[in-house]
């Protein structure tokens, strides 16, 4: 990092809520926010959060065309825009990616197509993955950078490599970076249950449904969620940041498997071995981990991270045993929680795992990886 980065703002719409102070409440609860779609397992926004999604998709004729990922993209991004006090005319960057895109609208124009032997007219373009970004920007009236990628469940916190490169160059002060995912429909899900991944239905009665963190387990507890999340970042220490960029780092690996990473993650330990730079591995006090409740998937995070801190292990934490994976969103939403951490210098425990509570917290790390061994580790500070 040849600068540190300010992250000024964060936002979110997911299970947990959607303002900052019920989502605090919501990580210090013992509850979980799963509950079942069709027999299946989910993440759902709440009642209240989905009206209003109703209520923006209602207040312009050109966004009930929309998707749902969309929406929620467009509802984070003005949210922390505002809480950071970006004008358009600002003309900030902004990157915003997705694993999944419009899935529910691509199934929806697909079965159409199916029964009719016919497109829709805007079938295509509202199903682009680049029509996440293009939205926002049309919504904020900014004229800066647009950017949309998909690079699976690691897509938000590469989006923050890109605002963080961006601002380096100096081509840009200010770059809005995030992800957005809605994936709880049919076909989305069937793909999760045909990898073999997904969560029982049986295991609904257990205190947490999705086990991240449980090295013991003996069954995959992926839940799938939907979210979207954003933080606005600008270059340089500010005096009102919620935190800062210290270090990033990346890290891709052979592929052994479409859906695997290798037995001790190489792309994790080069991504982590990188974002710490000149640190010592003691340094952290936190890791909010990537791992989505699968059997192997979480192992092989924890053995990459018993190679780079040996005999002295960060406190371990994440979020997805209360809210599940939210695929390419669920990088920032992870962001947004070790933001909380630090600012509450409050630690987020996971009840099944046994482990000391950090002293202090002023360092924490953040890593998520997708299909393929993209995986991302950004260093967070205080």
């Amino acid at each position: 990092m040849n600068q540190p980065i300010s992250i000024t703002a964060i936002s979110s719409i997911s299970p947990l809520g959607f303002q900052s102070e019920s989502i605090w409440r919501n990580y210090r609860s013992n509850r979980h926010f799963f509950s079942e779609i069709n027999g299946d397992l989910v993440a759902q926004l709440s009642e209240e959060a989905k009206q209003d999604i109703a209520k923006l998709r209602n207040s312009n004729s050109k966004y009930k065309q929309l998707d749902d990922s969309v929406l929620y993209g467009i509802y984070a991004a003005r949210k922390a825009v505002q809480q950071a006090g970006w004008q358009a005319e600002d003309n900030f960057g902004i990157n915003v990616g997705s694993s999944r895109g419009a899935t529910g609208l691509f199934e929806t124009y697909f079965k159409d197509f199916l029964d009719k032997n016919k497109a829709k007219p805007l079938s295509s373009p509202t199903t682009t993955l680049g029509n996440i970004s293009s939205w926002i920007a049309h919504d904020l009236q900014t004229k800066g950078p647009e950017i949309s990628h998909s690079i699976t469940c690691s897509t938000a916190l590469h989006s923050m490599l890109n605002g963080v490169a961006w601002l380096q160059s100096g081509l840009s002060d200010k770059f809005l970076v995030g992800g957005s995912e809605a994936p709880l429909t049919p076909f989305t899900i069937a793909q999760m249950k045909a990898l073999k991944i997904y969560c029982h239905s049986e295991q609904s009665e257990e205190s947490y449904p999705c086990k991240a963190l449980d090295f013991n387990k003996t069954k995959n507890t992926m839940i799938l969620s939907e979210a979207a999340a954003m933080a606005c970042l600008e270059l340089g220490k500010k005096e009102h940041a919620l935190a800062f960029i210290e270090g990033i780092g990346y890290g891709t690996e052979p592929l052994e498997h479409n859906a695997s990473l290798s037995t001790n993650a190489d792309c994790f330990q080069r991504s982590m071995t990188m974002a710490l730079g000149k640190l010592k591995p003691d340094d952290i006090d936190i890791i909010v981990t990537h791992t989505p409740g699968t059997v192997k998937g979480d192992l092989a995070e924890y053995n990459a991270i018993k190679q780079i801190f040996c005999n002295k292990i960060p406190a371990l934490t994440t979020n997805k045993l209360k809210v599940g994976h939210s695929l390419g969103a669920s990088g920032l939403l992870s962001i947004e929680m070790a933001v909380l951490m630090l600012n509450h210098q409050t630690f987020i425990d996971i009840p099944y795992l046994e482990q000391s509570h950090p002293k202090k917290i002023s360092k924490i790390m953040i890593n998520a990886v997708g299909f393929g061994g993209n995986a991302v580790t950004i260093l967070l500070s205080k």
